[in-house]
């Protein structure tokens, strides 16, 4: 966590072991993170490292087995209930039956907002993620950048301050891809919400971050957490910088570090 920020997520010695029938598995260990209001974090490792496990535990949709986590002060149990954060998952998984503006509506309408107050918040998260005139379009009818942008929506609608995201461009190709980073970053600097952000990408990862936490294999555990110094306002060709090349090897070396290819 940077300067004096309130802490949004805090974990102490987390960790998580699933019981299954060839006996335990410990997907998490030893996890210590702070997460302050405001920041960009993208959790980065290899395939089985933990990272969309210690997402869900954010989102309490698994239940850590050691140590302890708080979500704006609360138990995730308790900030799933306050509904404190959004969830954008890999696949857009909107309803193909229903329009864009009702997939973004679904939320509102399980909460039971009025149909106003519905109105005014499909027109306001369509508007932040540049789908205005899109509302009455299928799933089908749009490409796949722009459904999950509208997934990116239906998160959004519930207002809340923190956005968990978990590898949701892995399956775009790069230009679209790269198109979503540059939106995503604008959409943090009009929004100031705290974003956590798992992928595999070393570039989206440095591209994107305040900080990038390093993960290793087996079990799940922070390997390193390291600082961006890149400035806020972040055009595409800032990958070609020498500085943003520096932090992308030092992510690329704590990768490197942390997994083991014996095993």
């Amino acid at each position: 966590m940077t300067g004096t920020s309130p802490a949004v997520v805090s974990a102490s010695k987390l960790g998580l072991t699933f019981q299954t029938n060839d006996g335990p598995v410990q997907a998490l260990s030893n996890v210590d993170l702070t997460i302050g209001k405001g920041e960009f974090v993208s959790f980065i490792g290899p395939s089985g490292c933990g990272k969309t496990t210690l997402l869900r535990v954010i989102a309490d949709l698994e239940k850590p087995t050691s140590g302890t986590i708080s979500v704006n002060g609360m138990t995730p149990e308790q900030a799933r209930e306050k509904r404190a954060y959004g969830y954008v998952f890999q696949a857009a998984a909107l309803f193909p039956w229903r329009t864009i503006e009702r997939n973004v509506a679904l939320p509102l309408e399980i909460i039971g907002l009025s149909r106003v107050e519905q109105a005014e918040r499909i027109r306001r998260t369509m508007e932040l993620v540049n789908l205005s005139g899109f509302e009455k379009k299928y799933p089908w009818q749009l490409s796949g950048g722009m459904q999950q942008r509208a997934s990116i929506a239906r998160a959004l609608a519930f207002d809340a301050d923190l956005l968990l995201m978990d590898e949701p461009f892995g399956a775009l190709d790069e230009i679209v891809r790269d198109h979503l980073n540059e939106q995503l970053l604008e959409l943090w600097a009009r929004t100031n919400k705290t974003i956590c952000f798992v992928t595999h990408s070393i570039p989206e990862a440095v591209y994107l971050s305040t900080r990038i936490v390093v993960m290793s294999p087996r079990p799940g555990r922070v390997s390193d957490v390291i600082e961006s110094t890149l400035p806020k306002e972040r055009p595409l060709d800032i990958r070609e910088t020498p500085e943003f090349l520096a932090i992308a090897a030092r992510v690329r070396d704590g990768l490197r570090a942390g997994h083991s290819y014996d095993d």
